[in-house]
């Protein structure tokens, strides 16, 4: 058990190299590692929000506004099945009452059609197999038939699916507009059945964050409807299939009256970017559809030429120009009254795509860097007390082991902090609480081992022996207390968020750590030592 061979040593020794040029780095700016040649490790440690400060966002689906959306979508789409471009079946009172959708047929003879076609709007959402009856599904919708009238209402399922479905959507939209943001490890959780948490760490900008994140950002074309004026029409009454949306475009009238039905939607950008009016350099949003798209934008223009059409923004009018002449290739340039910062959001905004729902704050904080920085330094003289106060007792009980026993601990600290730094792990202040813990674990095993030894020691056996029985003996029971440690911290990770997951991440590497430097690297000094020496009794 004493005996390394030399590539069991190199092993070793490089493992424990691994951590410490691994941990190097953090201890430079990140402008000189960026110097370093690359061979050389250059991942530095990812503070969390609490310890360089930054922003804390958590939101909350509008569950009220998505149900009021979709039960208009679904409006749509009966009126859509009763009358489509074939057949027509004659309908009234279609309308939105005490959150259901009603519908009565007016051609009582062609309910059995209307049935028929109505059936399927319930729309399934989850297929999920029955042991007795087969296949079913989830529907999102009910319906139910009270002579001629058709009445639809949300499953309570069906909705909670939706909710579930929204979150997953929009954690993925906020992860691609954040990224664009260019803030460092940003943290997006579920948490809950209908909340987001968000966590931007070093960043000192919150209300451009809150901008980017809680915009639904749905860009629709409507061709404008020049009848009459948007004040005409807010002043009288709207013509059918038309509706009045307000303007953002302070050089263009405060409001604009739009064909209802969008001509063209955002799903089929593929590109946006902010450039420059070459006239008048004021800074525009160039846009760019896919194949699909553009050839619907150039069909649209081509048959409207001479007409003004309206680019929408989430139910606001940005801008609203006249067709030339047709433009064709798929690409365009919205314009308006915007600033630099402003025509870059939007830009963002358009290429990461639409929130499915509109998000609502639940609660927000900022923390200060100056917060952190207090953090940071309390962890270090934490961290510093429990590590003198833990090598001060090993020396002064096992004299020359603990001496071995506290440079494999500095060992076991070069390691944690270095596959941190490889990993890319955020470290939060209850991070450092793990490391902290991870400190008194790491001299527990050392411990147990030495405890074992003295026994073997007491009972006659000689020195190697001792040593050899003592290692032996205590590793059954070393391992079972990290391994029930370990799956704690496993337990953590999978069912904690944000700094508890911190923590479960920093005391899992540590246990792994602890049992490598613990047992391996302090039995590889002590063989050393042993073999050096060749002591007649143990210094313990």
């Amino acid at each position: 058990m004493l005996y390394f061979s030399r590539w069991k040593s190199f092993l070793v020794l490089g493992v424990v190299l691994f951590g410490i040029l691994a941990t190097i780095p953090n201890f430079f700016s990140k402008e000189m590692v960026a110097k370093w040649p690359s061979w050389l490790p250059g991942q530095q440690l990812v503070l969390g929000l609490d310890l360089q400060g930054g922003v804390y966002l958590l939101y909350q689906v509008d569950k009220d506004e998505y149900r009021t959306t979709r039960l208009k979508a679904l409006t749509g789409e009966i009126r859509r099945a009763l009358r489509p471009s074939g057949e027509k079946i004659g309908y009234t009172d279609l309308r939105i009452r005490n959150g259901q959708v009603q519908v009565t047929i007016r051609d009582t003879d062609k309910i059995d059609e209307a049935r028929k076609r109505l059936e399927p709007l319930v729309n399934p959402l989850v297929s999920t197999l029955l042991s007795v009856s087969g296949t079913s599904a989830v529907n999102e919708f009910s319906i139910e038939e009270e002579g001629a009238t058709f009445r639809y209402q949300f499953t309570e399922s069906g909705f909670d699916e939706r909710i579930r479905g929204i979150v997953s959507q929009s954690i993925e939209v906020i992860r691609r507009r954040i990224d664009e943001l260019g803030t460092t490890e940003p943290s997006i959780q579920r948490q809950g059945t209908d909340r987001i948490l968000v966590e931007a760490p070093g960043l000192d900008d919150p209300e451009r964050l809150k901008e980017l994140v809680g915009t639904t950002a749905r860009l629709t074309f409507h061709m404008v409807d020049t009848s009459m004026t948007g004040e005409q029409a807010e002043q009288s009454r709207p013509p059918p299939g038309t509706i009045v949306l307000q303007s953002v475009d302070s050089a263009g009238p405060p409001s604009y009256l739009l064909q209802e039905n969008a001509i063209l939607g955002g799903e089929d950008l593929v590109d946006a970017q902010t450039t420059f009016e070459q006239q008048t350099n004021e800074p525009v949003v160039s846009f760019r559809f896919n194949t699909s798209g553009g050839i619907k934008f150039a069909t649209i223009t081509e048959r409207n030429v001479g007409r003004p059409f309206a680019i929408v923004l989430d139910d606001k009018v940005i801008s609203a120009p006249v067709i030339r002449e047709p433009i064709r290739g798929g690409a365009g340039i919205i314009s308006g009254s915007f600033t630099v910062e402003s025509a870059n959001n939007l830009a963002i905004l358009l290429r990461a795509g639409a929130l499915p729902a509109k998000l609502i704050i639940n609660e927000e904080r900022t923390v200060g860097p100056g917060l952190g920085q207090d953090s940071i330094d309390a962890g270090e003289i934490a961290t510093t007390i429990a590590a003198i106060a833990v090598l001060t007792f090993m020396i002064l009980t096992y004299g020359l082991f603990g001496i071995f026993s506290n440079i494999a601990l500095l060992a076991n600290l070069f390691l944690i902090i270095g596959l941190l730094s490889i990993l890319g792990a955020t470290l939060t202040l209850p991070g450092i609480a793990g490391i902290v813990l991870t400190v008194g674990m790491a001299v527990d095993a050392n411990v147990l081992i030495y405890e074992r030894i003295r026994e073997e020691a007491r009972q006659g056996r000689s020195p190697l022996n001792a040593i050899d029985a003592g290692y032996k003996r205590a590793l059954a029971t070393i391992l079972d207390a990290n391994i029930t440690t370990l799956l704690a911290a496993v337990i953590l990770f999978a069912l904690g968020s944000g700094p508890v997951r911190g923590f479960a991440v920093t005391l899992a590497i540590g246990i792994v750590t602890t049992v490598f430097t613990a047992f391996v690297f302090s039995r590889y000094l002590i063989a050393q030592w042993v073999h050096a020496r060749r002591p007649k009794a143990l210094p313990i």
